[in-house]
């Protein structure tokens, strides 16, 4: 395939599009996010629909929160 075909770009675009949709499909809800207010790590618990803190903080949220008093 020549550098300058007309069908490379066409087919780079296919390539992203397909990482894009298997990066979307493959999000977790059940990772751990992180509470922006206490940098507590928490899970959403899908039986009640609400958070539940998993008693860990993330020290980098911990680090930069500290910096900014």
């Amino acid at each position: 395939m020549d550098i300058y075909s007309s069908k490379l770009p066409i087919i780079i675009l296919i390539i992203l599009a397909g990482v894009f949709v298997f990066q979307f499909m493959s999000n977790d809800n059940n990772s751990p996010k992180i509470d922006s207010e206490t940098c507590q790590l928490y899970i959403v618990d899908s039986q009640f629909n609400g958070k539940r803190y998993l008693d860990e903080y993330d020290q980098k949220c911990l680090d930069f929160k500290n910096l900014n008093p």
